[in-house]
């Protein structure tokens, strides 16, 4: 048996015990002071985050955001992924970079041996790199690597490595998908309207350096969330996770053969460009110029 009873700012709460009623003060007071959404803080290497808090939005996806959408045949097979559109709780806050993993941040983990330090490596990205020719990585795929550009051409596992070396994580997809659009549910990270001039999408022919498109900002000030490069999450994709995911802090499916990216890339399109829209086709040894990352700092 028990019983609620509130007295000012104190919630008396009556448990009953075998001796009778045991009386227990548990505070009724909101958490105080707590951190604004997109405060900003240098992360322990250094990299900028911002802070995103616990809260609830709407995930995925309804006919009625997509109606009337140029939307491209090969990009259409993905819709059933965001289906159905759904409310999720995230319990916990959390820190995501504010800006994608440039060149200059990835070269300081190859510097730092990232790559012959097994500590950093999940045994799958173990096992992968034991495959690869020391000599061959990381990969340059672009003819001239800006210091200031997102790190692209980098597998899911070499993400996940470089997370790890960073103190943190790659983001769950709820996760970054609250970080860009918020408890707005907004289908852009800015609005509900695509405005060509807050990313790198339409008619791009490469990526720029992060954060060149401040007005593109999502609600907690994270830039670059839809378009210059597409990003790793954690996830492995399912078709029909949606319809069975569970509704708080979810985690994705527990295996997979592909993992989940998201945001548009650079010389894309306006669909592809939305917070809820993830692709559908990579499995975590793909790499090409259009796919970087960030990392999420989570708060235990």
């Amino acid at each position: 048996m028990r019983l609620l009873k509130t007295t000012g700012l104190t919630t008396a709460l009556f448990i009953f015990a075998a001796s009778g009623f045991a009386q227990v003060e548990e505070s009724a007071q909101p958490e105080k002071n707590p951190t604004p959404p997109g405060t900003t803080r240098q992360d322990s290497r250094g990299t900028e985050q911002v802070w995103v808090p616990a809260g609830t939005f709407f995930m995925g996806t309804t006919e009625d955001e997509i109606a009337g959408m140029d939307i491209p045949k090969w990009a259409a097979v993905e819709i059933p992924c965001e289906m159905p559109r759904h409310e999720v709780k995230l319990t916990k806050g959390f820190w995501i970079d504010r800006y994608e993993v440039t060149n200059k941040d990835f070269q300081a983990f190859v510097e730092d041996g990232g790559y012959q330090k097994e500590q950093h490596w999940s045994p799958e990205g173990r096992e992968w790199l034991r495959g690869q020719s020391p000599d061959s990585l990381p990969v340059k795929c672009v003819e001239k690597e800006e210091p200031d550009h997102p790190r692209v051409c980098v597998t899911w596992f070499e993400a996940e490595a470089f997370a790890h070396w960073r103190g943190g994580r790659l983001p769950y997809e709820a996760e970054w998908e609250f970080a860009a659009r918020g408890p707005k549910s907004l289908i852009f990270p800015w609005g509900n309207e695509f405005d060509p001039k807050k990313a790198n999408v339409l008619d791009s022919e490469e990526t720029t350096p992060v954060g060149n498109y401040p007005q593109g900002a999502s609600w907690v000030g994270a830039l670059d969330m839809s378009g210059n490069a597409m990003e790793w999450v954690q996830d492995w994709l399912s078709v029909d996770y949606y319809e069975q995911s569970q509704m708080v802090d979810p985690t994705g499916p527990s295996e997979g053969k592909r993992k989940v990216e998201k945001g548009g890339w650079w010389g894309s399109n306006i669909f592809v460009s939305r917070s809820a829209y993830k692709h559908y086709e990579d499995p975590p040894t793909y790499k090409d110029h259009h796919i970087g990352f960030r990392v999420l700092t989570p708060v235990e």
